[in-house]
């Protein structure tokens, strides 16, 4: 063989001199042979070959022939001209114009033509296609082009598998029972499962790869199954012939790959294990055979090369068994008579170039010639293929389309890869098979090939279509695997195989969302006209040593009586610090994003220890992170728990509303608060917007039993020191005050949302309750609205209340929390100073956030309020609420009409009964005013006109008790006459919910999101269902969007910016934006150009604002399970409904194919189908809605 590769140049030597150079190579190295051969055989040079195939199987040959000195000729389909194999060869040739895309490659004619117009001396059909065709073999003999397989008569009895079978019997091999001739019908088919029952599988009969292959189990389902393998046949091979025979239960699938001269002389090279298939294609495969008996080994090889020697079989071929593990019999099920697509794993343990040898016997050499008997032919060590595709295997080996974003390989000692077009912008076709790479190891042991296959996977990364490769490394480090314990059911019969974590692929989402936002604006609504800075913020240096200890410790170790306990003993005046939550949900519309968060955590850890409490979480923070930043909050609670270990952490929660606006069942609030102390919830604020007792008592029993401190809230309103006011006076709070302690509060909080708390009634209320509850802490929350919060406080300290909420003060005022600093800074030298906190640090704290806010200018609360104002003495609209709504009154451009909205505000108040205002109550008051306003209503009118206005959903909710019961009852007769005989609820509203199935909610969003999907997940599902799985979408597409800066978050980056995003730790993905398209490409997509960690990356981004002007197929929503979308690029086969038929769930509606695979697209619900969108013979992109169905 060396002498061999040495003689063969370019230019190279007549038949003669060249069979005189082998014998002589061979009597020097003393190799003998048994084989009796005859230099009869001509011997005719190829100069020339074409390769009528594609892909990597193309390109494979193209090398053999480069090597060999030989001109390399390619053909290409249209749907091919960009593809790899056409820049590989010396020439390429389009054939198929006009054609479909496999058609062009079924064309006997063309091909011959082609070959026969530019002097090729000879075709290689690869495998698929063509390639067992006996009449292709046969019109490249009458045009005296060589074929590179076996003749066209031993062809027709090797390729057809019916004949094939026939041999087989002949030579007296074990078959399985099966159709003794092709079958062309599904009546045929049925026939002959009725005389010999099921199961059985249905065969192509001029092909395999397992196209064109079922197995049917119930004979209701023959007929329906031949036409999909019919059809699947025809697609792929040209010839939907089928042949049936009886299917075998879990044997191994062992194949032994031949070799044949013209003279008669037959070798085997050993055998292959290619037990391990999905829907009958291969898989992995491995040679040789482990753990096959030797007496087994030595049958098959010796039927193999028999059969071969019984037709006259030349040129490579693969003879295939089933092995029955328990009986050790081996049963004959089919030749295929050409190269196979794991031809690999045998050259790597032979070291035989099974294509150069299969050149080289269609020039006429013989074996023995070419130093191939039997005996020198060895087999050292072991290889394993993986067959790389480019599938879903979380989908059911859904095939996946599109352009590699991003392509890196895993090579190294031991590793062979065979691919085409396997690079960066690349494009998967639909039209083919979803073959993307052949990896290959080869090492001394199946243990030592699998790790070597292992980490080469490992290394591959692929962007931009979805793979196989999680699917590939369960296999291969499975026990099973590793032990060759493995047979053809090892994948359906392990399903675990399909546990694994899909790779994350964070950077090509996050140039997704980039390129989204350059495009398209921004994702989270801008509500002022202010840009974001252009700054970078560096929080203050923080010691890298554990920070001090603080109350959290006496929590966690002794529990919550001791917290409280010690917080009443507590020299001079905690505080909780808002800045956190409320005092950014006040100012900036609760957008400030976890990335900012936690920059400053650890300082806070470490200068504020003796807090009593961060507030960071509920309210509106956990809908609003989903919602418009687009974040987890359980993320947001985990990540500041871990920055921040020594201060307790503080969340609001809405008594039975949990941190919703509705009820819900009992069970959500209790897993809630369950979930919220796992993550590092400490203290739960328990409030109700009305102060209705059974729904705080509920929250106080969640937090409770979910081991939480528990900090009953009294929501105040009114002005106690005014005697005109009397339905919300002193004896009505110190009222609840005893009902919550006699409930068991652990610390009692009056949550002044709406900043009315002035100081002369902050000492009276706070020294009545500290009369009568001398050992209760009490703690107090106001806002800063009219100005006077630092001097309620201030009287509240005084009175005895020992927590005082304050924001730091680049964070306070307006409708925020008092400043820090001037709370402490008024309090130092006396009794009350608050001890353990440096005025340094707060200005340390407070120059942070100044910087920050800069970032926040889109959501400035200073853009419309620029000061502080005591009118909120009465209107009494809370903190947040007063920020939003002018927010509104300016975008709608009622700005110059905010006075008035206040005023209706208050008058909507009256109408309502006088209500303890407070989200969700606070909200029913604002839509009311606003629905007056935008109708030009009086209060008379209103009150007047009850019966015959359509009022907002939420003021109808709240008179029919859906949110609970008003202190002094619901106002009549307003309530009656808007209601009418809508129905009432006397009662807890949540009261008599029927418990919620969790365990089925998360079995749905695992169904839709995959085993990504935590209890957190539910939760946020169970609270926010619409919302929730928005978020999971949008995580989903654009990945850890909370990573990025946040002007870069909110507008994009700037051209030529480059920036830094740490994903994680160790992790920095380092950004670079070079450019976006001005054109649009035909699907009406814009081209946004990166540099990402140096190398050039690219993302199309479809342009919404072009979207109707290009008249472009609807998506379909993911949010409405009828809506059905393609699951892939693909052509329509059949359309099975109409509008207007009534369906069942898992009803089949369109059938689509793709890659050569048909695949049933199923009805997800039952209904009425109310539009169909596609018709047989569309082409359709992935997503695009086919079906409609309506309940």
């Amino acid at each position: 063989m060396t002498v061999l590769r040495v003689l063969l140049p370019r230019a190279r030597p007549s038949h003669l001199a060249f069979r005189n150079v082998l014998l002589h190579s061979q009597a020097l190295s003393g190799c003998s042979s048994s084989y009796q051969y005859s230099t009869k055989t001509e011997y005719k040079p190829i100069k020339s070959v074409l390769v009528a195939n594609r892909g990597e199987i193309a390109i494979r040959v193209f090398r053999a022939c480069t090597e060999l000195g030989i001109r390399s000729v390619g053909i290409y389909s249209e749907q091919d001209k960009m593809h790899m194999h056409r820049q590989k060869a010396d020439e390429a040739y389009l054939i198929g114009k006009g054609l479909e895309p496999v058609q062009a490659y079924l064309n006997i004619p063309e091909i011959i033509r082609v070959a026969k117009n530019n002097g090729i001396d000879a075709i290689h059909p690869g495998y698929g296609f063509l390639s067992e065709r006996s009449d292709f073999a046969a019109a490249c003999e009458e045009n005296n082009i060589a074929f590179i397989g076996p003749s066209a008569h031993v062809m027709a009895k090797m390729g057809d598998k019916v004949a094939a079978r026939q041999s087989a019997i002949k030579a007296g091999l074990p078959i399985i029972p099966g159709t003794d001739n092709a079958v062309t019908n599904g009546k045929e088919a049925l026939a002959f499962c009725e005389q010999h029952g099921v199961p059985v599988i249905f065969k192509a009969a001029f092909g395999g790869g397992g196209r064109g292959m079922r197995v049917v189990t119930r004979l209701e389902d023959v007929e329906e199954q031949f036409e999909r393998a019919h059809s699947e046949a025809v697609k792929s091979f040209g010839n939907g012939a089928i042949f049936i025979e009886k299917f075998v239960q879990n044997p191994r699938h062992i194949e032994v790959q031949v070799m044949g001269d013209k003279s008669g002389n037959i070798v085997h090279l050993f055998e292959r294990d290619c037990s391990v298939q999905r829907r009958h294609q291969k898989v992995v495969e491995i040679a040789p055979a482990p753990n096959l008996p030797v007496e087994i080994r030595d049958a098959i090889l010796k039927d193999a090369v028999h059969l071969c020697e019984s037709v006259g079989y030349s040129n490579a071929g693969t003879v295939e068994f089933l092995v029955e593990p328990k009986t050790g019999k081996h049963y004959f099920m089919e030749v295929n008579a050409r190269l196979q697509v794991e031809h690999t794993v045998t050259e790597e343990v032979t070291g035989v170039d099974l294509v150069q040898t299969q050149i080289k016997v269609a020039e006429g050499l013989t074996l023995p010639e070419l130093g191939m008997d039997q005996s020198s032919i060895g087999c050292s060590g072991y290889a394993i293929q993986c067959r790389l595709t480019t599938e879903d295997p979380a989908k059911s080996f859904q095939p996946d389309t599109g352009r590699i974003e991003v392509f890196r390989s895993g090579e190294g000692m031991g590793i062979r890869l065979d691919s085409a077009s396997a690079f960066a912008g690349a494009i998967v076709s639909p039209h083919y098979d979803s073959l993307l790479v052949k990896v290959i190891a080869k090492a001394n042991t199946l243990k030592a090939t699998a790790a070597k296959l292992n980490r080469s996977l490992k290394e591959f990364r692929i962007r931009g279509v979805k793979t196989n490769i999680p699917f590939l490394l369960n296999v291969l480090e499975h026990p099973k695997f590793l032990n060759a314990a493995v047979d053809t059911r090892f994948i359906d019969e392990n399903p675990q195989l399909f546990n694994f974590q899909p790779s994350q692929n964070r950077a090509q989402k996050l140039l997704n969302y980039l390129g989204t936002v350059l495009v398209n604006g921004p994702t989270t609504p801008l509500v002022t006209d202010i840009q974001p800075a252009h700054i970078h913020v560096v929080p203050p240096q923080t010691p890298s040593d554990n920070p001090p200890v603080g109350l959290r410790e006496v929590f966690k170790k002794d529990g919550p009586e001791a917290f409280a306990k010690a917080v009443r003993n507590a020299p001079g005046t905690l505080l909780t610090d808002t800045t956190f939550r409320d005092a950014h949900q006040s100012l900036l519309a609760t957008r400030v994003r976890t990335h900012d968060l936690i920059k400053i955590s650890p300082f806070v850890a470490h200068n504020f220890s003796s807090l009593y409490s961060v507030e960071n979480w509920g309210g509106a923070t956990f809908d609003v992170a989903m919602r418009f930043l687009h974040e987890c909050p359980w993320e947001r609670l985990a990540s500041m728990r871990e920055r921040i270990p020594n201060v307790p952490f503080q969340m609001l929660l809405r008594g039975a509303n949990a941190v919703g606006y509705t009820s819900y069942p009992d069970n959500v609030v209790h897993k809630f608060c369950e979930l919220a102390v796992k993550e590092g919830m400490d203290v739960f604020r328990v409030f109700d917007s009305l102060n209705y007792l059974p729904n705080i008592h509920l929250g106080m029993e969640a937090a409770g039993n979910a081991g939480g401190i528990v900090e009953a809230a009294i929501s105040y309103t009114g002005d106690i020191t005014d005697p005109s006011k009397t339905k919300y006076d002193l004896k009505y709070y110190l009222n609840l005050t005893d009902e919550l302690v006699k409930a068991g509060t652990h610390v009692l909080c009056i949550k002044d949302m709406a900043g009315l708390l002035k100081p002369r009634a902050a000492t009276l209320l706070v020294d009545s309750i500290r009369q009568k509850h001398p050992d209760l802490p009490i703690h107090i929350h106001t806002h800063d609205t009219a100005g006077a919060g630092v001097a309620s406080m201030l009287a509240c300290a005084h009175a005895g209340a020992d927590v005082i909420d304050v924001a730091v003060d680049a964070m306070s005022g307006l409708t925020s929390q008092p400043s820090m600093g001037a709370f402490v800074a008024s309090l130092q030298g006396t009794d009350k100073e608050a001890k353990g906190i440096d005025m340094d640090k707060i200005s340390e704290y407070s120059a942070y956030w100044e910087q920050t806010r800069n970032l926040y200018g889109p959501f400035e609360s200073t853009a419309t309020m620029r000061s502080g104002n005591a009118d909120v003495y009465k209107h009494e609209i809370p903190g947040g609420q007063y920020t939003n709504l002018q927010f509104q009154a300016f975008s709608l451009g009622l700005g110059n009409q905010f006075e008035l909205i206040k005023e209706k505000y208050c008058e909507a108040n009256q109408i309502l009964g006088d209500l303890v205002k407070v989200t969700p109550s606070s909200k029913i008051v604002g839509d009311l005013a606003q629905f007056m306003v935008q109708n030009k209503l009086s209060r008379q009118d209103v009150e007047d006109k009850a019966e015959d206005l359509s009022f907002p959903s939420s003021v109808v909710d709240f008179l029919q008790g859906h949110i609970g019961q008003p202190h002094g009852g619901f106002p009549e007769p307003f309530r009656s006459n808007v209601l009418g005989k809508r129905e009432r609820v006397d009662g807890r509203p949540g009261e008599d919910l029927e418990p919620m199935d969790l365990e089925k909610l998360k079995t749905a969003l695992v169904e839709k999101f995959g085993s990504k999907i935590n209890d957190n997940d539910v939760m946020s599902a169970a609270l926010y269902p619409k919302v929730a799985e928005e978020f999971f979408h949008f995580r989903e597409k654009y990945g850890p969007v909370d990573k990025l800066g946040t002007r870069i978050f909110l507008v994009g980056p700037k051209i030529a910016e480059e920036f830094e995003v740490t994903i994680e730790q160790g992790k920095t993905l380092h950004f670079k934006t070079l450019a976006c398209s001005l054109d649009l490409n035909p699907e009406g997509e814009r081209e946004v150009f990166f540099e990402l960690n140096g190398q050039l990356r690219s993302v199309f981004i479809k342009d919404e604002s072009m979207a109707s002007a290009l008249n472009l197929r609807p998506k379909a929503d993911p949010m409405y399970v009828g809506q059905l979308g393609a699951p892939m690029k693909g052509d329509v086969v059949d359309v099975k409904v109409n509008v207007g038929d009534q369906v069942e769930k898992g009803q089949v509606l369109v059938i689509l194919s793709a890659m050569k695979m048909e695949m049933s697209v199923q009805a997800q619900k039952s209904g009425k189908v109310t539009k169909v969108l596609v018709v047989k013979g569309e082409k359709v992109e992935g997503d695009d809605l086919i079906v409609e169905i309506d309940e």
